[in-house]
């Protein structure tokens, strides 16, 4: 083998799988790993830096991109200068340049980025004729081996498998029963009743993770960005929930890192006739051995010491919930997505975080919220009618025997009686 290889991605955008090169094959004669039909991005994982070749035809569709709108990496690195006659896009950087994120496995130096087709309108235009893309790279570096002194084979991953891959890390929001031992089946509560909610994330064969519950929203609808809205947590992590008359917290300690519970009491809208709310969560991971810090925690408001306390990790961690300065909040997030501002790379990278809808939560209205004329106002009147009609009967019974005495009286007058002689 020569003394680089070479990284063949294959990526799918919006469903299309014309894209995918076919299965490559080995030359035994000459050990060349040759494709049989070149794919829309190569990638070379050289000894100090990743070479990454773009066809300018990316989606096959034989119109070509601008290479002002491709970058690479949280940093938005530019390409090579090019010739326009040239029918690719070039970008050469160092594996720690551009915000490459650097994973150490147990057999491998892992440097990942992402190859970002941003397409903007030309000139006065307001249309677009390509969609915007974003391709995940990765360079894999086995640990065992001398990398300054002879040439290594870094593992070749293709985009299907790193996708494959990046696919095992499956976020959930669910509802549970109240002792946290199965599903809730059957979404309908009372005001007053405690909501519980499991957020986890499916790791497969991934590196051990800690899930954290960045912050939540409940609306009337499963689109999160609706008004009216009522936050429950937020400041990357604190249960704003528990603040005000309600008993909503975490619960410590977790049953696995990958599993975070938290519990939320009932509420409705106020003047909104609808019994139903949707419940958003902006769930993200951390690998497990990172001490959770004001960025990534789970916080709950303790009524008894009122004060804050974490579910792990310093206790400090919390303070910031109490001033709301714990980086930028999810209200705010929240507000930038309806106004159409760009939402950071961090919080779009979709192997990392993600948003999660659970409901609807119906609610049940009980018998005594149905008025102050419904059947519990009931027995004190009737008790009060019969207490009136009580004390009228006596009464008239009383001025009846009254006036049977006197008329008695009247009827037998007494006579003198003389005395003989």
């Amino acid at each position: 083998m020569g003394p680089h290889s070479r990284l063949f991605v294959c990526f799918l955008l919006w469903g299309s799988t014309e894209l995918c090169s076919p299965q490559p094959f080995w030359d035994d004669e000459t050990e060349r790993f040759r494709p049989s039909k070149p794919p829309a991005v190569m990638v070379e994982c050289q000894e100090a830096q990743l070479v990454v070749t773009v066809d300018k035809d990316l989606f096959g569709t034989g119109k070509l991109i601008r290479p002002a709108d491709l970058t690479l990496g949280p940093h938005n690195c530019e390409p090579l200068a090019s010739a326009d006659t040239d029918g690719v896009v070039r970008f050469a950087v160092g594996l720690h340049e551009c915000g490459n994120i650097l994973q150490v496995t147990d057999n491998a130096l892992v440097y990942s980025t992402f190859l970002l087709h941003n397409p903007r309108p030309a000139g006065n235009l307001s249309i677009l004729r390509t969609n915007r893309a974003e391709v995940p790279i990765e360079c894999h570096y086995p640990r065992q081996g001398n990398v300054s002194s002879w040439a290594i084979q870094p593992t070749w991953v293709p985009f299907r498998t790193t996708v494959f891959s990046e696919e095992k890390l499956v976020f959930s929001l669910r509802l549970m029963e109240e002792n946290w031992s199965a599903e809730k089946m059957t979404p309908t509560f009372q005001l007053g009743d405690r909501a519980h909610l499991q957020a986890q994330v499916h790791t497969g064969s991934h590196v051990p993770l800690r899930l954290f519950v960045d912050h939540c929203v409940a609306t009337l609808t499963p689109d999160w960005s609706t008004s009216p809205y009522h936050t429950i947590v937020d400041f990357h992590g604190c249960l704003v929930d528990g603040l005000t008359d309600a008993s909503s917290a975490f619960k410590a300690p977790r049953p696995r890192p990958e599993i975070l519970q938290f519990t939320v009491d009932v509420f409705h809208f106020a003047n909104d006739s609808r019994n139903m709310i949707y419940i958003t969560c902006h769930l993200k991971v951390t690998p497990v051995d990172r001490v959770p810090d004001q960025l990534n925690k789970a916080c709950s408001f303790r009524k008894s010491s009122n004060r804050w306390s974490p579910v792990e990790g310093p206790t400090d961690i919390c303070r910031c919930c109490s001033k709301g300065r714990c980086g930028i909040s999810g209200r705010s997030m929240r507000l930038s997505h309806r106004e159409g501002r760009p939402v950071p790379r961090s919080r779009r990278h979709v192997t990392e975080e993600a948003d999660v809808t659970v409901g609807p939560l119906i609610f049940l209205r009980k018998m005594n919220d149905r008025g102050a004329e419904g059947p519990t106002s009931s027995p004190p009147l009737v008790m009060l009618g019969l207490g009136l009609a009580t004390v009228m009967t006596l009464t008239l019974a009383a001025i009846v025997l009254g006036l049977t005495g006197r008329l008695r009286a009247a009827s037998h007058p007494v006579c003198p009686v003389s005395a003989s002689q």
